[in-house]
């Protein structure tokens, strides 16, 4: 007789990765969540408050990052980009994180690796303030190569109706105020292992002090602290993801607006400009956040309380016109 186990699938370290990952779960733990870790689904209660909620929903996920991470044998960051690359977009519509859920698929479950892959998917959780309150294991040998594995991730959020749509906000003459990534993120990582290859660079290599590997799986920023103590002071946010400041900053515009950026002020760090040697200038724009992972929106009255608040550098303004001019 063949057992699941003999086709590739073993429920018996499934369990054990779930007892395992338990403590981590736990300490995400909010004071909106109902019941534990082992349900059917999770659950949380809606917060007090709010004149007319509303659920948002955001999902992701790491992209060929994770190539890196697996070649490198490195897995304490990868879950926090899950995290960020969701709850990074729940608060550009002004969306409080409530809880997040993570889909983990693989060939085979190496339980070690799951579980710090788990550990930083908790911890970004943490550092976004909300829980995570479930996620599914699945190991399918015939559709994932030995050693490979994927990640998704799925976060909801709840923020009130009438403040999602932040365009009607954004006025001319708001101060464009760039909070600094804290690297590549989640985002072009194709193109970058691309030129990593074709310059020859090695993962030890040194990149500002630090080892190349470092560098490039340097953990995705979560801003979701700065959106709780700016929330007040400013008009939007722009996620600095896949098609860079030219093609995501015009999200938060209304018709007749558009931005004026200083190129030469944006601040960005060596890995863009080793990746640069191989690519052409506009490429680099929609393809990488150049440094800058989010831009506030902000009116000028308050352009020094961000300032003083953050560590972000103005960039430009918003003004007439459609789109993001880079002068």
């Amino acid at each position: 007789m063949i057992s699941y186990k003999d086709a590739g699938v073993d429920i018996d370290a499934g369990n054990e990765f779930v007892n395992a990952i338990k403590p981590f779960v736990k300490a995400t733990q909010t004071p909106h969540v109902l019941g534990g870790i082992g349900s059917f689904s999770g659950a949380v209660r809606l917060p007090a408050g709010y004149k007319k909620p509303a659920i948002l929903g955001a999902t992701d996920g790491v992209g060929t990052k994770l190539r890196l991470a697996i070649d490198a044998r490195k897995f304490d960051g990868v879950g926090q980009d899950l995290v960020a690359m969701c709850v990074n977009d729940l608060i550009c519509n002004f969306a409080e994180p409530l809880f997040f859920l993570d889909y983990y698929a693989t060939a085979k479950l190496e339980i070690a690796d799951a579980k710090e892959v788990v550990k930083s998917i908790a911890e970004g959780c943490k550092l976004a303030r909300c829980a995570l309150i479930g996620g599914e294991t699945a190991e399918m040998p015939s559709m994932y190569e030995k050693g490979d594995f994927d990640l998704a991730g799925f976060a909801v959020g709840i923020a009130e109706e009438d403040e999602i749509d932040r365009s009607k906000f954004v006025r001319e003459g708001d101060v464009l105020i760039a909070l600094p990534s804290s690297g590549l993120h989640s985002n072009g990582f194709s193109l970058a292992r691309k030129v990593v290859a074709e310059l020859g660079l090695k993962f030890d290599d040194k990149v500002d002090g630090r080892a190349l590997i470092d560098v490039l799986l340097e953990p995705t920023r979560i801003y979701v602290g700065d959106f709780l103590n700016l929330k007040d002071k400013i008009h939007a946010l722009a996620h600095i993801t896949g098609g860079g400041i030219v093609e995501n900053l015009p999200r938060v515009f209304p018709e007749g607006l558009g931005a004026k950026i200083d190129r030469a002020a944006i601040r960005t760090p060596e890995i863009f400009k080793i990746i640069a040697q191989k690519v052409e200038p506009a490429e680099m724009m929609r393809t990488f956040n150049m440094g800058v992972g989010m831009i506030v929106v902000a009116p000028k009255e308050n352009a020094d309380f961000v300032l003083a608040n953050t560590d972000g550098y103005i960039i430009g303004e918003v003004v007439k016109g459609q789109g993001a001019q880079l002068v």
